[in-house]
Protein backbone atom coordinates (compact mmCIF):
# COMPACT_ATOMS: atom_id res chain seq x y z
CA UNK A 1 0.00 0.00 0.00
CA UNK A 2 2.84 2.38 -0.43
CA UNK A 3 2.15 3.14 -4.13
CA UNK A 4 -1.62 3.60 -4.35
CA UNK A 5 -4.81 4.60 -2.54
CA UNK A 6 -6.76 2.54 -0.14
CA UNK A 7 -9.60 0.45 -1.69
CA UNK A 8 -12.23 2.21 0.19
CA UNK A 9 -10.76 6.06 -1.31
CA UNK A 10 -12.81 6.00 -4.43
CA UNK A 11 -11.79 9.03 -5.42
CA UNK A 12 -12.02 11.02 -9.06
CA UNK A 13 -8.17 12.98 -8.63
CA UNK A 14 -9.26 14.88 -11.26
CA UNK A 15 -12.47 16.14 -9.60
CA UNK A 16 -10.85 17.18 -6.64
CA UNK A 17 -8.12 18.92 -8.84
CA UNK A 18 -10.42 20.75 -10.12
CA UNK A 19 -12.78 22.08 -7.26
CA UNK A 20 -9.42 23.00 -5.20
CA UNK A 21 -8.36 25.34 -8.01
CA UNK A 22 -11.84 26.97 -8.14
CA UNK A 23 -12.05 27.53 -4.65
CA UNK A 24 -8.33 28.69 -4.19
CA UNK A 25 -8.01 25.70 -1.86
CA UNK A 26 -5.20 22.93 -1.14
CA UNK A 27 -6.69 19.68 -0.21
CA UNK A 28 -4.85 16.36 1.47
CA UNK A 29 -7.23 13.12 1.76
CA UNK A 30 -5.76 10.83 4.50
CA UNK A 31 -7.03 7.39 4.87
CA UNK A 32 -8.41 5.61 7.86
CA UNK A 33 -4.98 3.88 8.10
CA UNK A 34 -3.13 7.81 8.36
CA UNK A 35 -1.89 7.09 4.89
CA UNK A 36 -1.90 9.87 2.34
CA UNK A 37 -5.00 9.00 -0.82
CA UNK A 38 -4.55 12.76 -2.38
CA UNK A 39 -2.56 16.13 -2.41
CA UNK A 40 -3.65 18.83 -4.46
CA UNK A 41 -0.78 20.63 -6.45
CA UNK A 42 -1.01 23.68 -4.52
CA UNK A 43 -0.60 22.12 -1.12
CA UNK A 44 3.46 23.00 -1.80
CA UNK A 45 2.36 26.68 -1.94
CA UNK A 46 1.83 26.63 1.73
CA UNK A 47 3.78 23.99 3.09
CA UNK A 48 6.76 23.59 0.94
CA UNK A 49 7.87 20.07 1.72
CA UNK A 50 9.43 17.45 -0.99
CA UNK A 51 7.11 16.37 -3.46
CA UNK A 52 7.61 12.73 -2.30
CA UNK A 53 5.82 13.49 0.88
CA UNK A 54 2.17 14.43 -1.28
CA UNK A 55 2.36 11.06 -2.95
CA UNK A 56 -0.45 8.42 -2.15
CA UNK A 57 0.53 5.92 0.60
CA UNK A 58 2.58 8.61 2.13
CA UNK A 59 2.24 8.71 6.07
CA UNK A 60 0.90 11.44 7.55
CA UNK A 61 3.37 11.50 10.36
CA UNK A 62 5.99 11.53 8.20
CA UNK A 63 4.42 14.60 5.57
CA UNK A 64 3.86 16.22 9.53
CA UNK A 65 7.30 15.56 10.12
CA UNK A 66 8.35 17.16 7.00
CA UNK A 67 6.05 20.32 7.76
CA UNK A 68 7.73 20.78 11.11
CA UNK A 69 11.13 20.78 9.20
CA UNK A 70 10.20 23.24 6.92
CA UNK A 71 9.84 26.14 9.96
CA UNK A 72 6.70 27.19 8.22
CA UNK A 73 4.02 25.32 9.82
CA UNK A 74 0.83 26.41 11.23
CA UNK A 75 0.62 27.32 14.93
CA UNK A 76 4.29 28.80 15.04
CA UNK A 77 4.60 31.02 17.54
CA UNK A 78 5.55 34.70 16.75
CA UNK A 79 9.57 34.42 17.47
CA UNK A 80 9.23 37.21 20.20
CA UNK A 81 8.31 34.27 22.40
CA UNK A 82 10.83 31.90 23.74
CA UNK A 83 8.10 29.35 24.00
CA UNK A 84 9.17 26.65 21.58
CA UNK A 85 7.02 23.18 20.89
CA UNK A 86 9.23 20.31 20.15
CA UNK A 87 8.61 17.94 17.00
CA UNK A 88 7.84 14.85 18.20
CA UNK A 89 4.73 16.95 20.86
CA UNK A 90 4.02 19.34 17.36
CA UNK A 91 3.52 16.25 15.49
CA UNK A 92 1.48 14.26 17.89
CA UNK A 93 -0.84 17.45 18.94
CA UNK A 94 -1.99 17.56 14.63
CA UNK A 95 -1.88 13.92 14.70
CA UNK A 96 -4.47 13.97 17.26
CA UNK A 97 -6.35 17.63 15.52
CA UNK A 98 -6.74 15.10 12.30
CA UNK A 99 -9.08 12.79 14.01
CA UNK A 100 -11.74 14.97 15.32
CA UNK A 101 -14.74 14.97 13.62
CA UNK A 102 -14.72 18.94 12.74
CA UNK A 103 -11.69 21.23 13.73
CA UNK A 104 -11.50 25.23 11.96
CA UNK A 105 -9.25 27.55 13.26
CA UNK A 106 -7.16 30.40 11.47
CA UNK A 107 -3.20 30.28 12.69
CA UNK A 108 -0.24 31.81 11.92
CA UNK A 109 2.80 30.30 9.50
CA UNK A 110 5.50 32.73 9.41
CA UNK A 111 5.86 35.66 10.56
CA UNK A 112 3.65 37.72 8.10
CA UNK A 113 1.19 34.24 6.71
CA UNK A 114 -2.13 33.30 8.29
CA UNK A 115 -3.97 30.50 7.39
CA UNK A 116 -7.17 29.02 7.55
CA UNK A 117 -7.54 25.00 8.29
CA UNK A 118 -10.45 22.80 8.02
CA UNK A 119 -10.37 19.47 9.10
CA UNK A 120 -13.11 17.35 8.73
CA UNK A 121 -13.44 13.04 9.66
CA UNK A 122 -15.90 11.28 7.66
CA UNK A 123 -18.01 8.33 8.92
CA UNK A 124 -15.86 6.04 7.17
CA UNK A 125 -12.72 7.12 8.80
CA UNK A 126 -11.60 9.28 5.50
CA UNK A 127 -9.93 12.73 6.72
CA UNK A 128 -9.88 15.74 4.64
CA UNK A 129 -7.54 18.82 5.08
CA UNK A 130 -8.94 21.99 2.99
CA UNK A 131 -6.16 24.85 3.75
CA UNK A 132 -6.45 28.33 2.38
CA UNK A 133 -4.39 32.21 3.05
CA UNK A 134 -6.29 34.44 4.56
CA UNK A 135 -3.14 36.76 5.64
CA UNK A 136 -5.03 39.67 3.62
CA UNK A 137 -8.50 39.28 5.50
CA UNK A 138 -6.90 38.98 8.26
CA UNK A 139 -4.84 42.17 7.78
CA UNK A 140 -7.88 43.93 7.21
CA UNK A 141 -9.34 42.75 10.15
CA UNK A 142 -6.39 43.55 12.21
CA UNK A 143 -6.51 47.10 10.15
CA UNK A 144 -10.31 47.77 11.24
CA UNK A 145 -9.97 46.52 15.16
CA UNK A 146 -6.59 49.19 15.12
CA UNK A 147 -9.21 52.15 13.19
CA UNK A 148 -11.87 51.04 15.76
CA UNK A 149 -9.12 51.56 18.71
CA UNK A 150 -7.97 55.03 17.25
CA UNK A 151 -11.73 56.10 17.30
CA UNK A 152 -12.47 55.57 20.63
CA UNK A 153 -9.20 56.90 21.52
CA UNK A 154 -9.76 59.90 19.44
CA UNK A 155 -13.86 60.01 21.16
CA UNK A 156 -11.75 59.52 24.35
CA UNK A 157 -9.56 62.46 24.03
CA UNK A 158 -12.47 64.87 22.42
CA UNK A 159 -14.58 64.31 25.28
CA UNK A 160 -12.00 64.42 27.95
CA UNK A 161 -11.77 68.33 25.96
CA UNK A 162 -13.48 70.90 28.16
CA UNK A 163 -14.30 72.97 24.86
CA UNK A 164 -17.67 72.20 23.17
CA UNK A 165 -16.55 70.16 19.71
CA UNK A 166 -18.81 68.88 16.81
CA UNK A 167 -18.00 67.37 13.18
CA UNK A 168 -20.33 68.30 10.24
CA UNK A 169 -20.56 66.22 6.77
CA UNK A 170 -21.19 68.10 3.68
CA UNK A 171 -24.86 67.84 4.31
CA UNK A 172 -24.13 69.93 7.74
CA UNK A 173 -25.32 67.18 10.03
CA UNK A 174 -23.87 66.14 12.90
CA UNK A 175 -21.33 62.90 12.80
CA UNK A 176 -19.49 63.41 15.89
CA UNK A 177 -19.95 65.71 18.81
CA UNK A 178 -17.62 65.45 22.44
CA UNK A 179 -19.63 65.62 26.10
CA UNK A 180 -18.88 69.41 26.46
CA UNK A 181 -21.23 70.08 22.90
CA UNK A 182 -23.86 67.85 24.59
CA UNK A 183 -23.91 69.63 28.20
CA UNK A 184 -24.85 73.15 26.88
CA UNK A 185 -27.50 71.73 24.93
CA UNK A 186 -28.91 69.59 27.12
CA UNK A 187 -28.75 66.55 24.73
CA UNK A 188 -27.33 62.79 24.68
CA UNK A 189 -24.66 62.18 21.62
CA UNK A 190 -27.76 60.16 20.12
CA UNK A 191 -30.66 63.11 20.45
CA UNK A 192 -27.50 65.03 18.42
CA UNK A 193 -26.19 62.92 15.80
CA UNK A 194 -27.38 62.70 12.44
CA UNK A 195 -29.34 65.72 12.72
CA UNK A 196 -28.62 69.51 11.45
CA UNK A 197 -28.50 72.57 13.56
CA UNK A 198 -31.89 73.11 11.82
CA UNK A 199 -33.15 70.44 14.84
CA UNK A 200 -31.54 72.51 17.52
CA UNK A 201 -31.55 75.99 17.42
CA UNK A 202 -33.63 78.79 16.13
CA UNK A 203 -33.94 79.06 12.87
CA UNK A 204 -32.37 82.76 12.19
CA UNK A 205 -29.22 81.27 14.12
CA UNK A 206 -29.30 77.82 12.20
CA UNK A 207 -29.36 79.78 8.83
CA UNK A 208 -26.36 81.48 9.84
CA UNK A 209 -24.53 78.91 11.41
CA UNK A 210 -24.67 76.84 8.17
CA UNK A 211 -23.72 79.98 6.11
CA UNK A 212 -20.24 79.97 7.84
CA UNK A 213 -20.19 76.04 7.71
CA UNK A 214 -20.85 76.37 3.71
CA UNK A 215 -17.84 78.94 3.22
CA UNK A 216 -15.61 76.83 5.17
CA UNK A 217 -16.49 73.80 3.33
CA UNK A 218 -16.68 75.68 -0.36
CA UNK A 219 -13.32 78.02 0.61
CA UNK A 220 -11.28 75.70 2.77
CA UNK A 221 -10.64 78.92 4.91
CA UNK A 222 -11.01 78.63 8.27
CA UNK A 223 -13.91 80.92 10.22
CA UNK A 224 -13.86 82.41 13.60
CA UNK A 225 -16.39 84.39 15.61
CA UNK A 226 -16.92 85.77 19.13
CA UNK A 227 -20.41 84.45 20.55
CA UNK A 228 -23.00 84.11 23.39
CA UNK A 229 -24.17 81.30 24.40
CA UNK A 230 -27.00 80.47 27.37
CA UNK A 231 -25.89 76.92 28.66
CA UNK A 232 -29.60 74.42 29.73
CA UNK A 233 -29.33 75.39 33.06
CA UNK A 234 -29.05 79.56 32.24
CA UNK A 235 -25.11 80.40 32.82
CA UNK A 236 -23.64 82.38 30.23
CA UNK A 237 -20.59 80.71 27.99
CA UNK A 238 -18.40 83.16 26.43
CA UNK A 239 -16.37 81.65 23.53
CA UNK A 240 -14.76 82.14 20.61
CA UNK A 241 -15.89 79.24 18.00
CA UNK A 242 -13.10 78.64 15.00
CA UNK A 243 -14.46 76.27 12.07
CA UNK A 244 -11.83 74.17 9.47
CA UNK A 245 -12.17 72.57 6.83
CA UNK A 246 -10.33 68.58 7.38
CA UNK A 247 -10.65 65.83 5.24
CA UNK A 248 -10.29 64.84 1.59
CA UNK A 249 -11.23 66.42 -2.19
CA UNK A 250 -14.70 65.00 -2.07
CA UNK A 251 -15.06 63.88 1.38
CA UNK A 252 -14.66 67.04 3.26
CA UNK A 253 -15.91 67.76 7.20
CA UNK A 254 -16.30 70.90 9.24
CA UNK A 255 -14.83 70.33 12.75
CA UNK A 256 -16.09 73.65 15.30
CA UNK A 257 -13.89 74.26 18.35
CA UNK A 258 -15.87 76.24 20.86
CA UNK A 259 -12.51 77.90 23.07
CA UNK A 260 -14.29 78.97 25.94
CA UNK A 261 -13.05 82.50 27.55
CA UNK A 262 -15.48 82.72 30.18
CA UNK A 263 -13.06 83.15 32.69
CA UNK A 264 -11.73 86.05 30.58
CA UNK A 265 -14.88 87.77 30.26
CA UNK A 266 -16.25 87.94 33.29
CA UNK A 267 -13.26 87.93 35.84
CA UNK A 268 -12.79 91.23 37.30
CA UNK A 269 -10.88 91.97 40.40
CA UNK A 270 -10.47 95.52 41.52
CA UNK A 271 -11.22 98.33 39.57
CA UNK A 272 -9.09 101.53 38.45
CA UNK A 273 -10.63 103.94 40.66
CA UNK A 274 -9.60 102.33 43.11
CA UNK A 275 -6.21 101.51 42.11
CA UNK A 276 -6.20 97.87 42.85
CA UNK A 277 -4.43 95.27 40.37
CA UNK A 278 -7.25 94.98 37.93
CA UNK A 279 -7.55 91.52 36.13
CA UNK A 280 -7.72 90.74 32.27
CA UNK A 281 -11.35 92.46 31.34
CA UNK A 282 -13.28 92.80 28.46
CA UNK A 283 -15.36 96.17 28.42
CA UNK A 284 -16.84 95.71 24.80
CA UNK A 285 -19.32 92.37 24.94
CA UNK A 286 -21.00 93.88 21.85
CA UNK A 287 -18.22 91.76 19.94
CA UNK A 288 -19.93 88.51 21.20
CA UNK A 289 -22.92 88.02 18.25
CA UNK A 290 -25.95 86.28 20.09
CA UNK A 291 -25.74 82.66 19.72
CA UNK A 292 -28.76 79.97 21.23
CA UNK A 293 -29.65 80.28 24.72
CA UNK A 294 -30.75 77.13 26.04
CA UNK A 295 -31.75 78.41 29.35
CA UNK A 296 -35.61 77.40 30.08
CA UNK A 297 -37.22 79.13 33.12
CA UNK A 298 -40.12 76.95 33.55
CA UNK A 299 -37.30 74.15 34.18
CA UNK A 300 -35.48 76.54 36.63
CA UNK A 301 -38.08 76.78 38.75
CA UNK A 302 -38.43 75.02 42.27
CA UNK A 303 -41.46 74.01 41.85
CA UNK A 304 -41.43 72.14 45.43
CA UNK A 305 -40.23 75.29 47.31
CA UNK A 306 -42.48 77.02 46.14
CA UNK A 307 -45.42 74.86 46.86
CA UNK A 308 -43.90 74.61 50.38
CA UNK A 309 -43.15 78.19 51.16
CA UNK A 310 -45.38 79.94 48.63
CA UNK A 311 -48.12 80.77 51.42
CA UNK A 312 -45.36 82.27 53.48
CA UNK A 313 -43.60 84.13 51.07
CA UNK A 314 -46.96 85.55 49.79
CA UNK A 315 -48.20 87.07 53.52
CA UNK A 316 -44.98 87.60 54.82
CA UNK A 317 -42.60 91.05 54.04
CA UNK A 318 -39.59 88.83 52.44
CA UNK A 319 -38.51 91.72 50.75
CA UNK A 320 -37.57 93.64 53.99
CA UNK A 321 -35.95 91.11 56.36
CA UNK A 322 -32.27 91.45 57.26
CA UNK A 323 -30.41 88.02 57.95
CA UNK A 324 -26.98 87.67 58.70
CA UNK A 325 -25.00 84.54 58.61
CA UNK A 326 -22.27 84.05 60.70
CA UNK A 327 -19.76 80.89 59.83
CA UNK A 328 -16.17 80.68 58.62
CA UNK A 329 -17.42 77.95 55.88
CA UNK A 330 -16.82 79.38 52.35
CA UNK A 331 -19.01 76.85 50.72
CA UNK A 332 -22.08 77.22 53.32
CA UNK A 333 -21.94 81.00 52.67
CA UNK A 334 -21.95 80.93 49.22
CA UNK A 335 -24.71 78.12 49.11
CA UNK A 336 -27.10 79.63 52.08
CA UNK A 337 -26.55 83.90 50.98
CA UNK A 338 -27.21 82.88 47.42
CA UNK A 339 -30.46 81.19 48.10
CA UNK A 340 -31.32 83.85 50.61
CA UNK A 341 -31.35 86.40 48.62
CA UNK A 342 -32.63 84.80 45.42
CA UNK A 343 -35.93 84.44 47.63
CA UNK A 344 -36.43 88.09 48.37
CA UNK A 345 -34.21 88.28 51.85
CA UNK A 346 -31.25 90.64 52.05
CA UNK A 347 -28.96 88.60 53.63
CA UNK A 348 -24.67 89.05 53.83
CA UNK A 349 -22.28 87.07 55.84
CA UNK A 350 -19.32 87.56 58.89
CA UNK A 351 -16.78 85.15 58.36
CA UNK A 352 -15.64 85.26 62.90
CA UNK A 353 -16.42 86.66 66.19
CA UNK A 354 -14.45 90.01 65.15
CA UNK A 355 -16.23 90.52 61.93
CA UNK A 356 -19.35 89.51 63.60
CA UNK A 357 -18.30 92.53 66.33
CA UNK A 358 -17.05 94.76 63.68
CA UNK A 359 -20.97 94.27 62.22
CA UNK A 360 -23.04 95.09 65.37
CA UNK A 361 -21.10 98.27 66.00
CA UNK A 362 -21.81 99.52 62.34
CA UNK A 363 -25.10 98.25 62.71
CA UNK A 364 -25.58 100.15 65.77
CA UNK A 365 -24.49 103.14 64.48
CA UNK A 366 -26.48 103.18 61.37
CA UNK A 367 -29.67 102.40 63.33
CA UNK A 368 -30.30 99.38 61.20
CA UNK A 369 -32.06 96.42 62.75
CA UNK A 370 -31.48 92.58 62.22
CA UNK A 371 -34.69 90.40 61.79
CA UNK A 372 -32.90 87.55 62.47
CA UNK A 373 -29.00 85.80 62.98
CA UNK A 374 -27.72 82.41 61.80
CA UNK A 375 -25.01 80.66 63.20
CA UNK A 376 -22.80 78.22 62.15
CA UNK A 377 -21.64 75.59 64.90
CA UNK A 378 -18.30 76.46 64.70
CA UNK A 379 -18.83 80.48 65.64
CA UNK A 380 -21.97 79.59 68.12
CA UNK A 381 -19.66 79.30 71.42
CA UNK A 382 -18.26 82.35 70.84
CA UNK A 383 -18.82 85.41 72.97
CA UNK A 384 -20.10 87.66 70.59
CA UNK A 385 -23.36 85.92 69.73
CA UNK A 386 -24.64 87.47 73.45
CA UNK A 387 -24.74 90.99 71.73
CA UNK A 388 -26.96 89.86 69.64
CA UNK A 389 -29.87 89.09 71.76
CA UNK A 390 -32.28 91.73 70.75
CA UNK A 391 -32.67 89.43 67.37
CA UNK A 392 -33.50 85.55 67.05
CA UNK A 393 -30.25 83.61 66.49
CA UNK A 394 -31.03 80.30 64.78
CA UNK A 395 -27.94 77.80 64.24
CA UNK A 396 -27.56 76.31 60.97
CA UNK A 397 -25.56 73.08 59.75
CA UNK A 398 -24.02 72.73 56.31
CA UNK A 399 -26.28 69.49 55.43
CA UNK A 400 -29.53 71.67 56.65
CA UNK A 401 -32.13 71.94 53.51
CA UNK A 402 -32.06 75.48 52.05
CA UNK A 403 -36.12 75.49 52.33
CA UNK A 404 -36.19 74.33 55.14
CA UNK A 405 -34.42 76.86 56.44
CA UNK A 406 -35.84 79.48 54.65
CA UNK A 407 -39.39 78.11 56.12
CA UNK A 408 -38.20 78.43 59.68
CA UNK A 409 -37.00 82.05 59.13
CA UNK A 410 -40.32 82.96 58.16
CA UNK A 411 -41.91 81.14 60.84
CA UNK A 412 -39.41 83.37 63.33
CA UNK A 413 -40.22 86.69 61.70
CA UNK A 414 -44.03 85.92 61.36
CA UNK A 415 -44.13 85.48 65.35
CA UNK A 416 -42.23 88.03 66.32
CA UNK A 417 -44.05 90.99 63.97
CA UNK A 418 -47.25 89.76 62.42
CA UNK A 419 -48.23 93.41 62.23
CA UNK A 420 -45.35 94.93 60.80
CA UNK A 421 -46.13 97.03 57.42
CA UNK A 422 -43.12 95.42 55.31
CA UNK A 423 -39.85 97.50 55.37
CA UNK A 424 -38.73 99.34 52.63
CA UNK A 425 -35.91 98.11 50.50
CA UNK A 426 -33.03 97.69 52.52
CA UNK A 427 -29.46 99.27 52.00
CA UNK A 428 -26.83 97.70 53.62
CA UNK A 429 -24.21 100.08 52.80
CA UNK A 430 -21.90 99.11 56.33
CA UNK A 431 -18.63 99.54 56.29
CA UNK A 432 -16.61 98.15 59.06
CA UNK A 433 -14.39 101.11 59.29
CA UNK A 434 -14.99 103.32 62.76
CA UNK A 435 -15.09 106.82 60.22
CA UNK A 436 -18.41 105.03 57.89
CA UNK A 437 -18.13 105.92 54.05
CA UNK A 438 -21.12 108.47 52.65
CA UNK A 439 -23.73 106.46 50.41
CA UNK A 440 -23.43 107.13 46.86
CA UNK A 441 -26.43 108.87 44.93
CA UNK A 442 -27.57 105.89 43.51
CA UNK A 443 -31.17 106.30 42.06
CA UNK A 444 -34.36 105.21 44.32
CA UNK A 445 -35.18 102.23 41.79
CA UNK A 446 -31.63 101.12 40.02
CA UNK A 447 -33.79 98.97 37.31
CA UNK A 448 -36.87 99.21 35.66
CA UNK A 449 -38.43 96.10 34.06
CA UNK A 450 -41.25 96.52 31.20
CA UNK A 451 -43.08 92.72 30.80
CA UNK A 452 -46.75 91.64 30.35
CA UNK A 453 -45.92 88.13 30.68
CA UNK A 454 -46.38 87.09 34.76
CA UNK A 455 -43.92 84.21 33.96
CA UNK A 456 -41.24 86.48 32.61
CA UNK A 457 -42.10 89.14 35.58
CA UNK A 458 -41.61 86.53 37.88
CA UNK A 459 -38.27 85.40 36.03
CA UNK A 460 -36.93 89.29 36.27
CA UNK A 461 -37.83 89.27 39.33
CA UNK A 462 -36.09 86.31 41.22
CA UNK A 463 -32.96 87.10 39.29
CA UNK A 464 -32.69 90.89 40.18
CA UNK A 465 -33.53 90.17 44.09
CA UNK A 466 -30.88 87.14 43.79
CA UNK A 467 -28.69 90.41 42.38
CA UNK A 468 -29.63 92.58 45.13
CA UNK A 469 -30.96 95.10 42.65
CA UNK A 470 -33.86 97.38 43.42
CA UNK A 471 -36.27 97.59 40.61
CA UNK A 472 -39.92 97.88 39.65
CA UNK A 473 -42.25 96.02 37.24
CA UNK A 474 -44.66 97.61 34.46
CA UNK A 475 -46.66 95.54 32.65
CA UNK A 476 -47.11 97.39 29.56
CA UNK A 477 -45.57 100.48 27.68
CA UNK A 478 -47.72 103.00 28.74
CA UNK A 479 -47.40 102.19 32.69
CA UNK A 480 -43.77 101.77 32.21
CA UNK A 481 -42.89 105.59 30.67
CA UNK A 482 -45.33 106.74 33.93
CA UNK A 483 -42.89 104.85 35.82
CA UNK A 484 -39.95 106.25 34.49
CA UNK A 485 -41.54 109.41 35.17
CA UNK A 486 -42.13 108.98 38.64
CA UNK A 487 -39.04 106.61 39.36
CA UNK A 488 -35.81 107.99 36.90
CA UNK A 489 -34.35 104.21 37.33
CA UNK A 490 -30.78 103.81 36.35
CA UNK A 491 -31.30 101.44 33.57
CA UNK A 492 -34.48 100.19 32.11
CA UNK A 493 -35.50 96.61 30.17
CA UNK A 494 -37.88 96.82 28.09
CA UNK A 495 -39.94 94.22 26.20
CA UNK A 496 -40.24 95.12 22.62
CA UNK A 497 -43.86 93.12 22.57
CA UNK A 498 -46.56 94.46 25.16
CA UNK A 499 -50.05 95.88 25.28
CA UNK A 500 -51.13 99.51 24.79
CA UNK A 501 -48.15 100.61 23.86
CA UNK A 502 -45.19 98.74 22.47
CA UNK A 503 -41.62 98.80 23.67
CA UNK A 504 -40.50 100.91 20.71
CA UNK A 505 -42.84 103.31 21.42
CA UNK A 506 -42.43 103.28 25.12
CA UNK A 507 -38.65 103.68 24.46
CA UNK A 508 -39.59 106.89 21.92
CA UNK A 509 -41.28 108.55 24.83
CA UNK A 510 -39.02 108.53 26.90
CA UNK A 511 -36.24 109.85 24.43
CA UNK A 512 -38.92 112.61 23.88
CA UNK A 513 -39.14 113.31 27.60
CA UNK A 514 -35.61 113.12 27.67
CA UNK A 515 -34.77 116.12 25.76
CA UNK A 516 -36.28 118.41 28.38
CA UNK A 517 -34.31 117.05 31.52
CA UNK A 518 -30.60 116.25 29.90
CA UNK A 519 -30.84 113.50 31.33
CA UNK A 520 -29.87 110.13 29.32
CA UNK A 521 -31.05 106.36 30.83
CA UNK A 522 -29.57 103.46 29.29
CA UNK A 523 -32.92 101.39 27.55
CA UNK A 524 -31.64 97.57 26.72
CA UNK A 525 -34.36 95.93 24.19
CA UNK A 526 -35.78 92.52 25.47
CA UNK A 527 -36.64 90.22 22.40
CA UNK A 528 -37.68 87.05 22.09
CA UNK A 529 -35.90 87.28 17.96
CA UNK A 530 -32.81 89.40 16.71
CA UNK A 531 -34.40 89.36 13.45
CA UNK A 532 -32.25 92.95 11.52
CA UNK A 533 -35.81 94.40 11.23
CA UNK A 534 -36.17 94.24 15.73
CA UNK A 535 -32.65 95.73 15.64
CA UNK A 536 -33.03 98.50 13.71
CA UNK A 537 -36.43 99.43 15.15
CA UNK A 538 -34.27 98.72 18.44
CA UNK A 539 -32.21 101.62 17.20
CA UNK A 540 -34.23 103.69 15.58
CA UNK A 541 -36.58 103.99 19.06
CA UNK A 542 -33.50 105.20 20.74
CA UNK A 543 -32.64 101.76 22.75
CA UNK A 544 -29.07 101.06 23.95
CA UNK A 545 -28.62 97.59 23.55
CA UNK A 546 -30.57 94.11 23.32
CA UNK A 547 -30.74 90.87 25.04
CA UNK A 548 -33.00 87.47 23.75
CA UNK A 549 -35.09 85.78 25.94
CA UNK A 550 -35.08 84.03 27.69
CA UNK A 551 -32.96 85.43 30.28
CA UNK A 552 -30.36 84.44 32.78
CA UNK A 553 -28.94 85.79 36.21
CA UNK A 554 -25.56 85.93 33.77
CA UNK A 555 -26.79 88.11 31.33
CA UNK A 556 -28.45 90.10 33.68
CA UNK A 557 -25.37 90.58 35.44
CA UNK A 558 -23.78 91.53 32.37
CA UNK A 559 -26.25 94.29 31.65
CA UNK A 560 -26.17 95.75 34.73
CA UNK A 561 -22.02 95.96 34.65
CA UNK A 562 -22.33 97.32 31.54
CA UNK A 563 -24.89 100.17 32.17
CA UNK A 564 -24.71 100.83 35.79
CA UNK A 565 -21.02 101.17 36.58
CA UNK A 566 -21.58 103.31 39.80
CA UNK A 567 -23.50 100.34 41.14
CA UNK A 568 -20.74 98.49 40.48
CA UNK A 569 -17.63 100.29 42.05
CA UNK A 570 -20.03 101.03 45.06
CA UNK A 571 -20.40 96.97 45.36
CA UNK A 572 -16.61 96.67 44.93
CA UNK A 573 -15.88 99.46 47.88
CA UNK A 574 -17.96 97.89 49.90
CA UNK A 575 -16.59 94.32 49.42
CA UNK A 576 -13.05 95.99 49.46
CA UNK A 577 -14.01 97.46 53.13
CA UNK A 578 -15.58 94.21 54.51
CA UNK A 579 -12.41 92.41 53.85
CA UNK A 580 -9.94 95.05 55.35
Amino acid sequence: MTGAAPADADISRAILEASSDALGLALLVCGRDDTIIYASASIQQFFPVPARMLVPGTRLRDFLGAVYDTGVRPGTVPEASRRRANRDDWIAEHMALHWRERYENIERAGRTRWLSLRKRRLSSGIGILAVSDVSEQKKRDEKLQTDLERVELTEAILDAQPNPICVKDRNLNYIAVNKAFCTIHDLTADAILGRSAWDLVDAELAERFEQSDRQVLETGRSHAEAEHIVRSDGSDLWVVTRKYRVGMPGRHFVVTCMSDVTDIAVWYHGTEETGAAAGLQIRDYDIFTPAQNFYDPFRALNVQQLVEAGSMIETLPARGLRVLLATADRQMEEHFVARLRGSGLDACAVRNAEELDAFARAAERRGLKLDILLVDASLAQTGGIASWQACPVLPVARDMDATALLTEIFRICADRRPEQAPLPQPDWGISFDDDGAAADNAPAVEVLVAEDNQINQFVFAQILEGLDVSHRIAADGREAVELWHELQPGLVLMDVSMPIMNGFEAAAAIREAEKRTGRRVPIVAVTAQALDIDLQQCRASGMDDHIMKPVSPDMIEAVLRKYLPARHMRDARLLNSASS
